[in-house]
């Protein structure tokens, strides 16, 4: 076999993992971000500023060791003891909240109940919900690093995308991708919506062109380059960025005809019927089991056309949730009863999912079935919940502590000092980086990732120097977006 056959077989017929470890890996990215807001707390309770002439290396670096090499690490040479990782984390932050808490000044605090009822009623500022961007952010570093990992055999087979059926967690990754993207689409914030219609319709078309254009160029680019490709993941000439635009353009669409408060319901419906329809026609079959590629168009891409109507649900219901989360809501208490409401979303879905695969089929990424979507939404309510409730955990600590500086979390109201502390803190902060210029985040990692392979012959290479590879690779990654952030460049063009 030829080494892009090779490659090609490598990242074929797997099937996944299993709900539960899917579900367990959403505590690592939480405890990360707790033990960095910590060392944050402890940090700056002992200096009040980080060394060096560039305050923001010091801060890319701490960004980097705390939230981006864990990560890295969890999906390979620790994806066995990833039970392990999260105790010893948890152990890590349960050991540092205990010291900061006993070292707190208690002659200015009260009773602890009503301490703690004074910290459910105070106000937060709202210019922005942290759990959201920390949630998108990470979709978009976990895929990053997924990209370029699943080449390298270090890399759980486990985690990487299934054949037909199956719960990978870059299934998850996928899904996630356009649930993030929905959450803060201009429909959901009612933001920047005209009189007219179809004016915001013509809006959402033009606003999609560079993913078209990133579409073609990756087909055009891998065609020409002879790159591994995995057909039955979108087709012979789709790939995501094609989706992407499609369920973008679709969706607003259908938030111009039918109330956008009712998009969750109308997700749902549309779920139900693409699943009525697999269950009831040709459709699976055809989908799953064709072997003519060279038809025409439709046989060619199938999985990737007829997939398009399962993610639009998933955006559907992305809309509903963000309508939700953005809700104005000013107190701690207000905040914590809706993360609460995520976690109970959540546990609701799973239900659902799981009488869903006993009596209609298992989950499906390449059919983008009905269970499949179900378990996006669900998985990224768990998710975000996990971050809410860290976030919370986190605001705790910096009230009890009096440290307000702590990147990419919830600000309570206070002095003006504090605030231009704060602003100045998310100037450095990397998960703000990213935030910035995701888009563009997402296309370096695509390009870095087809570079790397030309570079690297990604099944030779032993256990350790893959994940210096990996991080390496993600390092330039983040080390550009960081830059950009730092010199306040958005490179949004359109």
């Amino acid at each position: 076999m030829s080494q892009r056959e090779l490659k090609e077989a490598f990242v074929s017929n797997l099937n996944g993992t299993s709900l539960e470890e899917v579900a367990l890996g959403s505590f690592l990215a939480p405890l990360c971000l707790i033990n960095r807001g910590l060392v944050w707390i402890l940090y700056h309770r002992c200096k009040r500023t980080l060394p060096l002439p560039f305050p923001w290396i010091s801060h890319f670096f701490l960004d980097f060791s705390m939230l981006v090499i864990p990560l890295v690490l969890s999906c390979t040479i620790l994806s066995d003891v990833l039970h392990q990782v999260i105790m010893g984390l948890t152990l890590i932050s349960m050991s540092m909240l205990f010291y900061i808490y006993c070292t707190c000044n208690h002659s200015a605090n009260v009773h602890s109940q009503n301490t703690m009822k004074s910290f459910l009623q105070s106000h937060v500022q709202c210019n922005q919900v942290p759990f959201v961007t920390v949630f998108r952010v990470l979709v978009n570093v976990k895929t990053a690093i997924s990209i370029l990992a699943v080449d390298f055999i270090v890399f759980p087979r486990r985690y990487a995308k299934t054949e037909t059926y199956g719960t990978g967690v870059m299934d998850f990754g996928v899904g996630a991708y356009v649930f993030a993207n929905a959450l803060v689409c201009t429909e959901a914030r009612r933001k920047n919506l005209s009189s007219s219609k179809m004016n915001n319709v013509a809006k959402q078309v033009m606003s999609v062109w560079p993913l078209a254009v990133l579409g073609i160029g990756r087909l055009i680019s891998v065609k020409m380059s002879g790159y591994h490709e995995h057909v039955t993941e979108y087709g012979v000439h789709w790939n995501f960025f094609f989706t992407l635009a499609i369920v973008r353009v679709v969706a607003s669409l259908l938030l111009t005809l039918f109330p956008v408060n009712q998009s969750g319901l109308y997700g749902l419906l549309i779920g139900g019927l693409y699943q009525f329809t697999l269950e009831t026609s040709d459709l699976k079959s055809f989908i799953i089991h064709d072997n003519d590629r060279m038809k025409d168009f439709l046989h060619a891409n199938r999985e990737g056309i007829f997939s398009v109507a399962g993610y639009i649900a998933i955006y559907m219901a992305g809309v509903q949730i963000g309508l939700y989360i953005m809700q104005p809501r000013t107190q701690v208490r207000e905040w914590l009863n809706a993360v609460v409401k995520l976690l109970a979303g959540s546990c609701i879905l799973y239900t659902a999912l799981y009488v869903c695969q006993i009596t209609v089929e298992p989950v499906s990424r390449r059919l983008a079935n009905l269970p499949f979507c179900i378990w996006t939404v669900a998985q990224s309510l768990f998710f975000m919940s996990c971050l809410g409730i860290a976030d919370m955990i986190l605001l705790y600590f910096k009230r009890k502590s009096g440290c307000h500086s702590v990147p990419s979390s919830w600000s309570l109201y206070k002095k003006e000092k504090d605030s231009d502390e704060k602003i100045s803190v998310e100037g450095h902060c990397l998960f703000q980086a990213v935030n910035r210029n995701q888009l563009l985040f997402f296309m370096l990692a695509n390009l870095m990732t087809g570079l790397t392979n030309v570079l690297v012959d990604t099944f030779s290479t032993s256990d350790y120097f893959s994940v210096c590879v990996l991080l390496s690779y993600m390092f330039m990654n983040c080390c550009v977006i960081q830059v950009l952030h730092v010199f306040g460049i958005t490179a949004k063009f359109w």
